[in-house]
């Protein structure tokens, strides 16, 4: 009996870890005698997540490096090699076939020690500009799988680069919006969702939130997802709201399948597997980028859309109330703008991409 035995790593976000997940369960529903390990970090948000996904995972100790030359990289410099050393062992001991890894600091050791031992090797982006340890891992690895073709110009030295779109869950995929608005009893009202990224955005919970203290509809329902670490602030807040009963708040969205389908505009930032699961199904957003990230990517992201009338953008340092109001006024109010914007979304949608990107990295399987 053959069996495939596969190594997937991931982390530091769920931008990062569902593209995984959504490639491993491909290889587990798709493939017969599949073997999945994952790696990742004590204390990552992907130890919650693959655990929940159903799969073993791995621990090393590793963080990130610091973007400019500094002292400060010794340390990290020192965990990554010791962890590549012992992914060499867990390599071997697992008789891995291949290695995928999709972003963030915690898939470099992985896919540098297969490198290394000549296994096959896949490196995912999601977005429009590679991070760092995609840059980096890409002109070693067999396979660099990227999201945006805008990407390929700034991965100078990669080889076998294919264009596959990103990895969207099959939960995702098979949600259905009159189920959805039937679960959530949503009736014949709208639904808004606002949702700041797997950890929250601060800045988008407080305009949001003020936002509704001076909203005036019967016919719209808001659920915003906070992220846990303000999800006690927000719920004070708009506890002393004269009227909150057309919106909720929620730590964090574990059925985003079921919000997702549900929702008639959404408000997010512009993370790539965000984007990406707004564009499968068709959904009108109002992006916000966040300005805190590497090398600006997720403007690049959100431009993307916003070229091909997929999607409207507010840059941080212009989102108010105000804007907020008029955005979703153009969006809410004009229903074939809407359906426009959503059908225009779905057009940059890849519905291949994990098939795709699994069979990339498959034919130089031995």
């Amino acid at each position: 009996m053959v069996y495939l035995n596969i190594i997937l790593s991931g982390g530091g976000s769920a931008g990062h870890i569902n593209p995984a997940i959504a490639i491993a369960k491909y290889f587990d529903s798709h493939y017969e005698n599949v073997n999945i390990l994952f790696i990742g970090t004590k204390n990552g948000m992907e130890n919650e997540l693959v655990k929940k996904a159903g799969f073993d995972i791995f621990t090393v100790d590793v963080e990130g490096f610091k973007t400019s030359l500094s002292l400060k990289n010794v340390k990290p410099l020192a965990k990554f090699l010791l962890a590549s050393m012992k992914m060499k062992s867990v390599i071997k001991k697992f008789k891995a076939d291949m290695v995928i890894g999709t972003g963030g600091y915690v898939c470099a050791p992985a896919v540098t020690a297969a490198n290394m031992m000549k296994i096959p090797t896949l490196i995912h982006e999601q977005n429009a500009f590679p991070g760092s340890a995609v840059r980096f891992l890409s002109k070693k690895s067999t396979v660099t799988a990227i999201s945006f073709k805008e990407s390929t110009k700034f991965l100078s030295g990669a080889k076998n680069i294919v264009y596959t779109g990103n990895p969207v869950r099959e939960n995702i995929l098979m949600a259905d919006s009159e189920k959805a608005k039937e679960k959530l009893g949503l009736g014949n009202k709208k639904m808004v969702l606002v949702v700041g990224g797997s950890l929250g955005a601060l800045k988008i919970n407080d305009v949001v939130c003020d936002y509704l203290k001076e909203y005036k509809s019967s016919d719209t329902r808001f659920f915003i997802s906070t992220g846990k670490r303000d999800y006690e602030r927000i719920k004070d807040k708009v506890k002393e709201y004269e009227d909150n009963s057309y919106f909720e708040v929620m730590p964090y969205i574990h059925d985003m399948d079921t919000y997702l389908a549900a929702a008639d505009l959404v408000v997010c930032r512009s993370g790539a597997i965000t984007l990406s699961e707004i564009c499968a199904l068709k959904k009108a957003s109002i992006l916000i980028p966040s300005p805190n990230v590497t090398n600006n990517h997720q403007e690049y992201n959100a431009s993307a859309l916003v070229k091909n009338n997929a999607a409207l953008m507010i840059k941080e340092c212009d989102f108010s109330p105000s804007s907020l109001n008029d955005a979703i006024n153009i969006l809410l109010k004009d229903e074939n703008k809407r359906i426009s914007i959503g059908n225009n979304a779905y057009k940059m949608y890849n519905n291949d991409s994990t098939k795709f990107i699994c069979e990339s990295i498959l034919k130089f399987v031995k």
